[in-house]
């Protein structure tokens, strides 16, 4: 049975990968972004790969665009199984040197889109009992750093919500899933087109990982929903785990070496920025899923694989429970 998925922020990173990988499995995608060069990139990806695609120019900002977006799924692919929020925008300043307007504008897309995409989501999957949202999340959902005020908010903003509303759905006994791939750092291009008041290029914080890398998290979040959340990469749960036990301790350390450690030694980027206008408005130019950091970023997450792999790591650490065992018999017999 083909899957129906909708796919916000889909013109670019991890959304593009996203969509990619269901059209490997052809599947019907609708495209949703704001960028036209983007979202026209990546419905010839998807045709090429297999699936069939649907562009919906959309700001997920307006709940309204969200809406009529919505309805143009259903009305060309049917009822919507998957919905994937995975649309953002932000600013890289300190907190002060950020406007209002500008904080207004990244808190509507980065958190109300995430909302406004649940909604018209759950507005079809209820009456049908069936469905499954995923949102694409962030270690700094739990883990704020410096530089970031606006998306960190935005992501802690959105697992509050989506916690809320996971216990509105266990109450009604509803079958409709909804579950969070958190993110570690990603090589995207919005390190490029992000507005920035840094005096270098911002970079995400290493170990980076590949697009894809994030997009396998979100569709096995997606095909595994009941989990609350998924953690994409080692450096995601070692982050949450390191910020519930030593919160303090990490405040002085990002303290220290937040700042220089998201920026890289090249000029900032100028005259592009995303947060008003689609990044390709201008030049009509096609970003892709990858940024400008492959040279340092993993392919590959061991976590990540282990957790797709359930079985296998029930088998290991079996085999090492009874190593384990084992030697210490040993130990004692001697």
């Amino acid at each position: 049975m083909t899957e129906t998925v909708v796919i916000t922020g889909a013109s670019a990173g991890i959304g593009r990968a996203t969509a990619r990988l269901y059209a490997g499995r052809g599947a019907d995608i609708v495209l949703v972004a704001r960028g036209r060069a983007g979202l026209d990139a990546a419905a010839e990806e998807v045709e090429s790969l297999g699936g069939r695609a649907l562009v919906q120019e959309t700001d997920v900002a307006d709940p309204d665009q969200v809406e009529a977006a919505a309805a143009a799924a259903e009305e060309r692919f049917g009822p919507i199984d998957v919905w994937i929020n995975c649309a953002f925008s932000t600013v890289f300043a300190p907190f002060e040197e950020i406007t209002a307007e500008e904080y207004r504008r990244a808190t509507e897309v980065t958190y109300l889109g995430f909302v406004n995409g649940t909604r018209s989501a759950l507005k079809r999957m209820l009456p049908r009992d069936r469905g499954t949202i995923v949102q694409v999340g962030s270690a700094l959902g739990e883990r704020s750093v410096p530089l970031q005020s606006v998306y960190c908010g935005a992501k802690h903003a959105i697992n509050g919500f989506t916690s809320s509303l996971r216990t509105e759905l266990l109450h009604r006994g509803s079958s409709v899933h909804i579950t969070i791939a958190q993110m570690p750092a990603v090589n995207t291009p919005q390190f490029s087109w992000v507005t920035s008041r840094l005096s270098k290029h911002p970079q995400p914080v290493p170990p980076i990982y590949q697009p894809e890398v994030a997009a396998r998290g979100v569709v096995y979040a997606a095909d595994h929903p009941r989990r609350k959340q998924y953690y994409v990469g080692a450096t995601t749960l070692a982050t949450v785990w390191a910020n519930r036990f030593f919160p303090a301790l990490l405040d002085r350390y990002l303290a220290r070496t937040g700042f220089d450690s998201q920026q890289t030694d090249t000029r900032p980027p100028t005259g592009v920025s995303n947060l008003f206008e689609p990044a390709d408005a201008a030049a009509g130019t096609d970003h892709g899923a990858h940024g400008m950091f492959d040279d340092e970023s993993h392919g590959r997450s061991f976590e990540a694989a282990l957790t797709r792999h359930p079985a296998a790591v029930a088998s290991v650490v079996a085999v090492a429970a009874a190593v384990t065992a084992k030697a210490a018999l040993n130990r004692r017999g001697r």
